[in-house]
């Protein structure tokens, strides 16, 4: 290579965006879109208003809307959205599966059949009880979804899980479906949780579900050298000297509690935990401990985002959030398994 080439090679090389600036931005795009969540709605609501609500709140009807409503409701979006994205990058990287989220593996499903038996058998909850109920369910579909994927031919492949977890959610959703058959009373007080809600919360659930996210991304973020050496295989993990089974456990906690944690708060929705590390990964290519905080500002950027979507195409009226996320995510979920899903 002569001089004069190399000379233009370096003038023409494109310079990398530091991991941490681009995390900064995140969370500056994050900021202007809760801003925006809050404005926006059936009735739209001017930015000067929204900071009179908080320096002086008057109690008027639209302070009480910004207060009551509107800013609860997009805090739990950013909790929910990062608690899914997160539990899936987690997922995927330590199972090595593209289709790995809480959804397909039938996680999300375990925890709303805990909530619907819960309140089936003892009437309404508080977010508390729930929540440590939708714990139990997760915890124990997962296991469950592993042994059964671990009997196919091969092992726990990829393929096996994500077969494993789609029956099992069949049959999950075969129960739910016989229990709100049985109880309209179950279904009067859940059924719109059920379809991934965001309305109806109080800025109370935000404070009595905040210490369980924090637990669980605080999990994540400290396994984040040990799931990207993870990622490479567990034969390489343990040739490193790590103690795979001790990593496993600790992951299973944090998916766990940041699952069940969302299921309780927001109802079971879908392929935010899909979809979001594989976008994550365009830009942080295979280094989980700049992926997991990635996947958590993104995906409280798109859970946001979809909110505000689902309260604006058909106002007055809203869609539950779950059914945009799922005009999302179905797609993408077609594209992964025809191209990525190997036996």
């Amino acid at each position: 290579m002569t001089k004069a080439s190399t000379i233009s090679s370096r003038r023409w090389k494109k310079p990398e965006l530091s991991p941490l600036i681009g995390l900064v931005w995140g969370l500056v795009i994050l900021l202007i879109c809760l801003v925006y969540s809050v404005t926006l709605g059936a009735a739209e609501i001017p930015l000067g208003k929204i900071l009179a609500s908080f320096i002086t709140f008057d109690g008027s009807y639209e302070h009480l809307v910004i207060q009551t409503v509107r800013l609860p409701r997009s805090l739990i979006a950013i909790l929910v959205g990062s608690a899914l994205a997160v539990s899936g990058a987690l997922m995927q990287g330590l199972t090595r599966n593209p289709l790995a989220d809480p959804g397909i593996l039938g996680i999300e499903s375990g925890a709303a059949l805990a909530v619907v038996a819960t309140i089936f058998i003892f009437g309404s909850s508080s977010l508390g009880v729930l929540t440590i109920v939708a714990f139990l369910g997760a915890g124990a579909t997962a296991m469950l979804v592993y042994f059964l994927g671990s009997l196919g031919r091969g092992g726990a492949t990829p393929l096996n899980l994500t077969v494993a977890g789609a029956a099992l959610t069949a049959l999950i959703s075969s129960l739910m479906t016989a229990i709100l058959i049985v109880s309209q009373r179950t279904l009067e007080e859940i059924r719109f949780w059920l379809a991934g809600s965001l309305a109806g919360r109080d800025i109370n659930i935000v404070f009595q579900a905040l210490p369980f996210v924090i637990i669980g991304l605080v999990i994540a973020f400290a396994l984040g050298r040990q799931i990207t050496t993870m990622s490479l295989g567990e034969d390489v993990a343990k040739s490193l000297g790590q103690q795979t089974a001790w990593v496993k456990i600790m992951t299973a906690v944090s998916v766990v509690i940041l699952a069940g944690s969302s299921v309780a708060l927001a109802g079971p929705i879908g392929f935010i935990g899909l979809v979001v590390p594989h976008i994550v990964r365009f830009f942080i290519k295979a280094d989980y401990r700049w992926i997991l905080p990635y996947s958590a500002v993104v995906g409280a950027t798109l859970l946001l985002v979809a909110d505000v979507a689902s309260r604006v195409l058909l106002k007055p009226q809203e869609l539950p959030v779950g059914v945009m996320t799922a005009l999302i995510g179905a797609p993408f979920f077609v594209y992964l398994a025809k191209s990525k899903v190997k036996k």
